[in-house]
């Protein structure tokens, strides 16, 4: 398979995750089966040494040129969101959108690519801590303050440290599909793939009593039924809590309605059958919950701005395009 070529940047005061976090995602050992080799080079405006956040130094041995033939490019958090990036960054990302590749700020990174112009008319997040410093300085962009990652047009944002993780893993599913992303996952000890539109903050999220600990298992036990008419209060009985005490302890594990995640639970199912099925979509519908494919468009469109048709369509030429 053709190798996905990564350009990642690196700047004096860069976040050492966010400069690991693209390696570890692409560079997973052992590689499962259907993942391309990823070469990931990094790079910098000056090449040579420099301090990250942690007071380490690295060698950094190419200049922005890396970037000229990436498919990917990603800018990590940027250390200080109130001053403009340089010049030569902006024209360096913007060249390399225009030639097609997907470029990706994350956390404070996306500040970068608000520089460089590429999010007016564009939906995008960032750290929820510098929501309002976004968006005072970039006005002309669609901001989502509230969810993990946002992918429009090419260009993806994502929210803060951890979230650098999802967004990576999800333009592993874009590519080579959902199994992938999730074996990918499975390698890294993190949670499966997780859909962009979830919060950013949740209030509590390790359990700290004993009735909430049982929330991981009934969550669970929903996906797995996901086909059956779920409610709010067949997931109370199964938790064994009263409606209230469930509702609350839900919205604190999973910073959503009940509603909202189960939808976006569905839809993440219906993704994974349309991607390695041929499944005709009403059948997909009745498969995740929905109650028709009506209802099935109805939400894809209004998490995924697309059909599921049209998802299909894409993912396969997509796949397709990446195994040449």
């Amino acid at each position: 398979m053709k190798p996905v070529r990564v350009a990642v940047l690196a700047f004096e005061g860069v976040s050492l995750f966010h400069l690991s976090v693209p390696g570890i995602v692409f560079g997973v050992t052992p590689a499962p089966s259907g993942l391309p080799p990823y070469e990931v080079h990094y790079c910098a405006p000056t090449p040579g040494r420099v301090r990250c956040d942690q007071g380490m130094e690295i060698e950094v041995p190419g200049g922005l040129g890396a970037m000229d033939n990436a498919d990917i490019v990603i800018v990590p958090a940027w250390n200080h969101p109130e001053n403009a990036a340089p010049e030569v960054l902006s024209n360096a990302l913007r060249q390399a959108h225009a030639r097609g590749a997907q470029v990706v700020g994350l956390c404070l990174g996306a500040f970068v690519l608000g520089d460089a112009g590429l999010l007016d008319e564009r939906r995008a997040t960032t750290h929820w801590a510098c929501r309002e410093l976004f968006a005072k300085r970039f006005p002309r962009a669609n901001f989502l303050p509230d969810v993990l990652y946002v992918d429009d047009g090419n260009v993806i944002t994502s929210a803060g440290t951890v979230a650098a993780i999802d967004c990576c893993l999800n333009l592993v599913r874009q590519r080579h599909g959902a199994d992938v992303a999730n074996r990918v996952a499975r390698l890294l000890v993190t949670p499966p793939h997780r859909q962009g539109g979830q919060a950013q903050y949740i209030e509590q999220p390790v359990p700290s009593l004993p009735s909430e600990s049982r929330l991981p298992g009934v969550l669970e036990w929903a996906r797995e039924h996901l086909s059956e008419p779920l409610s709010l209060d067949v997931l109370a009985e199964v938790a064994r809590m009263s409606r209230r005490t469930f509702t609350r302890r839900f919205r604190e594990a999973t910073g959503m309605t009940f509603v909202k995640w189960l939808a976006a639970e569905r839809i993440a199912r219906a993704q994974l059958l349309l991607e390695t099925t041929d499944l005709p979509i009403e059948q997909i519908a009745t498969e995740v919950g929905f109650s028709s494919a009506l209802s099935l468009r109805q939400h894809f469109a209004g998490q995924l701005h697309t059909s599921p048709s049209a998802y299909r369509r894409l993912f396969c030429e997509g796949q397709h395009g990446t195994s040449e």
